[in-house]
């Protein structure tokens, strides 16, 4: 917040430019208009119009007026930020917010948070194209998009996301995830995880914790972040000798209780990775449910660590995501994107820490035998 004269002026007018009010090489109102209509004395509007000539928004020409930059490089550049299920997906909170501050501290851009929320799957196809409409609307020079999931036609709007954005020329890099599973790849670039070393990672920490039969649960329609996973996943197990039955890989609601208890009742597995900690969390909530011990009869393993993930009743063994990171990094990737579209597409990937809590007991324990209570179960959907 502004709390001088000039400095309000100059956000004002940077404003108006980045919302595209002032358009590149258009003239700005002379020094006298605008302390007429800022009720400003000349040197304060001068400082404003020179902190703006400082930031490269504006150039000034001696006898001639103020005009809005017409090659400003990434500075004073409005980006835009597609982030659904922004308040269900924790990790894209710290994501986001590094975005927004590493613009503007290093390149002097603005963001607009064109979606959030947690709506029914309909509401949120519809609002993500909205947001992409806002997005070319605004002029933004750039767009950070983290593809719909979980909801049935997620990949016919992404591609039409992406097509829209192609369409205006607006350069897109995307947070997380590609639009599509591997080896199909995308020519878009992509900053998040290494998704497949961290399956590796947390399967073969089960393993060192004394599992043998390990599970993979995931929710239906998961992005392709979660597929590497699994393959990932699947690479540990496979280094240990350990063949995957097909019982041990499912999809499915973890917070339903008849399916998980048909799940644990036909996979007699000891210990579950889950996709995420979100997946984690309500799997650990139904364990507790069936009365079944974490870590003594059952272990769980997740991936993010989301704030909660220390605070369940059972603390969660996880993998960090380095959020900041990789929010500084999107944000590079874009000004670079921007600056020479032609450079092929980039996985930047970072690698997790992971985070060793109660939810997979000591390393090297033995499980107690694990009984599943009886009652009418669900099938479990196969992969």
């Amino acid at each position: 917040m502004a709390n001088t004269k000039h400095a309000k002026i100059r956000d004002e007018i940077r404003e108006a430019i980045l919302s595209g009010k002032y358009r590149p090489g258009q003239r700005l109102p002379t020094e006298a208009e605008l302390v007429r209509l800022c009720s400003a004395s000349r040197p304060t509007v001068a400082r404003a119009l020179r902190d703006l000539q400082h930031e490269g928004l504006v150039a000034r020409r001696a006898g001639s007026g103020t005009y809005v930059s017409e090659n400003r490089g990434a500075q004073g550049h409005l980006f835009g930020l597609i982030i659904p299920r922004l308040g269900e997906t924790e990790i894209f909170d710290p994501i986001c917010k590094e975005v927004a501050r590493y613009t503007q501290e290093h390149y002097r851009a603005a963001v607009i948070w064109a979606t959030a929320g947690t709506e029914a799957s309909i509401d949120l196809e519809r609002k993500a194209w909205q947001a992409c409409q806002l997005c070319i609307e605004r002029r933004v020079a750039g767009v950070f998009f983290a593809p719909l999931e979980w909801t049935p036609n997620d990949e016919e709007i992404n591609d039409r996301i992406v097509q829209a954005f192609d369409a205006a020329k607006i350069p897109v890099v995307l947070v997380d995830r590609d639009l599509y599973c591997y080896p199909r790849r995308s020519r878009y670039d992509r900053v998040g995880i290494d998704n497949r070393a961290a399956g590796h990672v947390v399967a073969n920490h089960l393993i060192k914790c004394g599992c043998e039969q390990i599970g993979f649960l995931s929710k239906p329609h998961s992005a392709e972040t979660v597929k590497l996973r699994l393959a990932g996943y699947r690479d540990a197990l496979s280094e240990h000798g350990i063949s995957v039955r097909k019982s041990w890989v499912v999809e499915g609601d973890p917070g339903d209780v008849e399916f998980v208890r048909g799940y644990l009742k036909e996979s007699d597995v000891q210990g579950v990775v889950c996709a995420n900690d979100f997946t984690a969390a309500h799997l650990m909530q139904t364990l507790d449910q069936l009365g079944i011990r974490i870590p003594q009869e059952m272990k769980v393993i997740g991936i993010d660590d989301v704030k909660y993930a220390s605070l369940l009743k059972v603390p969660l063994t996880t993998l960090h995501q380095p959020c900041k990171s990789i929010g500084a990094a999107a944000v590079d990737a874009l000004v670079a994107r921007i600056a020479d579209p032609t450079l092929p597409p980039r996985d930047i990937l970072f690698h997790c820490e992971l985070i060793v809590r109660e939810s997979c007991g000591e390393r090297f324990g033995q499980l107690s035998r694990l009984t599943v209570p009886l009652s009418t179960t669900k099938k479990a959907s196969r992969l």
